[in-house]
């Protein structure tokens, strides 16, 4: 149990983010559970070694790599400001970040969007003197809410749909959550202006073309954007036509990044990416391995003699326990068990709605929440408090989830 005693630890830590008057970094903690869960035995280096998800890691670098192209190069302030310059009020722009944010993680995936939302985000708060916390707290909502109605909006709907052999799952996501998903947009957008009215002004907004600042990186950080958005809209279409049919985000996310990787200025590239990030993500695994090793969760899964394909079992536990063990080893864990249970379809995009949502209770409810909020402390020494972002996800989530609930029974 000692490795439940590190994770009580790193949750507590990560909630306070303070030890005296030494402020923690989120991947300082969490590189400090692995490190003590392999101390403390609770984890061999070599399992510890096959316990990180190579997948993920080369998908995030390659996002990071694009995402860090884009952004100096000054091609990312262009796309800002094409998209956003309709904007006349701050409440207007909040309102353009959450639905393009969210509806673009659909597609995109939610990881994706943190790394290339979070420094355009910075860079609209600081151009029109917007509140950098509410912009932070959009994005983090906005793509987690947006990536629940796609099957490749976020890893854990990916799992759903591929160990479901779920027929057309593009339809299947998209029929019954589209609608409910974008009401949830607009209530995020509601409640964060609701608890921030006194932060956004509406006074008129000023949009100001960016110069160029090297153009020769923005070709080919352009060209990387475009190859990545052609191939997962391939992929895409090929999942409509051939549902059986695989194709790798991590063999998308390298081919991506072959015209940065065959420019001059890779290797500056390579050493100002999120390094940090990548840190807590490998860390996390290890922890999260040790954790899972002790068997605790599958003993409660196995033995319960609770109703595990009820609505309100499923929003429970994935509510609860993807606060503790993330929403992937949860959906890894308990979908076998509702399929073998003989779960529906709509019991499926339960799961899948209610293991998303579940990013938007707590920080570590998503990763995606933790790649903003260092991403944004790296960049610019903003970030989110627990109490800051538990304050308006806690409602938002049992609103988002009631929508849900309301759209998927009928």
């Amino acid at each position: 149990m000692i490795a439940l005693f590190i994770l009580g630890i790193v949750l507590v830590l990560i909630t306070v983010r303070q030890v005296g008057r030494f402020r923690l970094h989120i991947w300082q903690i969490m590189l400090g559970g692995a490190i003590l869960s392999l101390i403390t035995q609770q984890i061999t280096l070599v399992h510890a070694l096959y316990a990180i998800n190579i997948d993920v890691m080369v998908f995030l670098f390659c996002m990071f790599l694009i995402g860090h192209a884009l952004e100096e190069s000054g091609y990312l302030s262009f796309l800002g400001y094409t998209f956003f310059q309709r904007a006349l009020t701050t409440r207007k722009l909040l309102f353009l970040t959450i639905f393009s944010m969210g509806i673009a993680s659909a597609f995109l995936m939610n990881d994706t969007l943190a790394i290339i939302g979070t420094p355009l985000v910075l860079l609209l708060a600081r151009e029109h003197r917007a509140p950098p916390k509410v912009f932070l707290l959009a994005l983090c909502f906005a793509i987690t809410i947006g990536s629940a109605m796609s099957p490749i909006g976020n890893p854990q709907n990916l799992l759903i749909a591929v160990n479901s052999s779920m027929e057309k799952p593009f339809i299947a996501f998209l029929f019954p959550l589209l609608i409910p998903t974008l009401i949830n947009l607009y209530l995020a957008y509601l409640l964060l202006c609701l608890f921030y009215r006194q932060e956004l002004h509406d006074h008129p907004l000023t949009h100001v073309r960016p110069p160029e600042s090297n153009r020769s990186l923005a070709l080919v950080a352009s060209l990387s954007l475009l190859i990545l958005i052609t191939m997962i809209a391939a992929k895409i279409l090929l999942g409509i036509i051939l549902p059986t049919f695989q194709f790798p985000l991590m063999f998308i996310a390298l081919v991506s990044i072959t015209p940065l990787l065959l420019s001059r200025e890779r290797f500056s590239l390579m050493k100002g990416i999120d390094w940090s990030t990548l840190i807590f993500f490998a860390s996390m695994f290890i922890l999260m391995q040790a954790v899972w090793d002790t068997g605790l969760f599958q003993r409660l899964f196995m033995n319960s003699t609770l109703p595990l394909t009820s609505p309100p079992m499923i929003i429970s536990l994935s509510l609860i326990l993807s606060q503790l063990i993330s929403n992937v080893p949860l959906v890894a864990l308990y979908q076998p068990l509702l399929m073998h249970a003989g779960i529906s379809q709509h019991g499926l995009l339960l799961l899948a709605v209610s293991s998303t949502i579940a990013g938007n209770l707590l920080i570590l409810g998503a990763a995606s929440n933790v790649i903003i909020i260092q991403n944004a402390e790296k960049r610019s020494k903003e970030t989110i408090t627990t109490w800051e972002f538990a304050r308006v996800g806690i409602p938002l989530t049992f609103l988002n989830i009631l929508v849900y609930l309301v759209f998927l029974n009928l």
